[in-house]
């Protein structure tokens, strides 16, 4: 896998293409708005790690660009920036992820692995758990072959755990999947309701698995 950084703070910056090498991905470095138009324009990248302020642009900028001009690569906006606020209009302009530093290595290294994942398996349309099989195409949830009728939320978070299978989730970002205002953002105990809710429709208590003060996942 092939992955552009695109942060303007050298340490940070040459800290990143270090981890990326170590986890054996392909990885290039520009510190500039302008080196990172340029550059995309010269290559293919399977995912952008991109930061907000750049000293000759903002990274928002260059992702509105690139989504105007119809890409679609998977970007992962970093940002010091916390505020729901800011979040928010950086996943409406065409984010996938977003990350506030300071971040953990572990926890970037998974958020790359899910926008990797979901890349490689945007163009699936039936996702499978065991006997649960969910239709993107349809919109529909089959539990051994029976109909199974979710909400919109719940079939969100259910399709999020299943392009994710094998990597735990945390409830910050399964909210960030299924929350459509920012006053539900709020309700912390949302995603554990869905959850709840889920287990109880589908009749599968196995298939969501907890893990105890992190979030949730579905294992193969």
């Amino acid at each position: 896998m092939h992955l552009l950084v695109v942060e303007d703070d050298l340490p940070i910056a040459n800290q990143l293409q270090q981890l990326l090498q170590k986890e054996k991905y392909i990885c290039d470095v520009v510190y500039t708005y302008r080196d990172a138009v340029k550059i995309l324009d010269e290559k293919n990248f399977d995912a952008l790690l991109l930061d907000w302020n750049l000293v000759d642009g903002d990274g928002l900028s260059l992702l509105r660009q690139l989504r105007s001009e119809g890409s679609t690569m998977p970007v992962l906006m970093l940002s010091a920036k916390s505020e729901v606020v800011d979040r928010v209009e950086v996943l409406d302009a065409g984010a996938d992820d977003y990350l506030c530093k300071p971040y953990s290595n572990v926890e970037l290294l998974a958020r790359i692995r899910a926008l990797l994942r979901r890349e490689s398996t945007q163009k699936v349309t039936v996702l499978n758990a065991g006997d649960v099989t969910l239709d993107l195409t349809r919109h529909t949830v089959d539990v051994a072959g029976e109909t199974v009728m979710l909400s919109s939320s719940e079939f969100d978070l259910l399709e999020v755990l299943l392009l994710n299978k094998n990597i735990v989730l945390t409830r910050y970002q399964l909210s960030d999947q299924i929350c459509k205002d920012l006053d539900n953002y709020k309700h912390s105990n949302l995603v554990d309701v869905h959850i709840k809710n889920l287990r109880k429709k589908l009749q599968r208590p196995e298939l969501i698995t907890t893990v105890r003060g992190v979030g949730y996942t579905i294992k193969d």
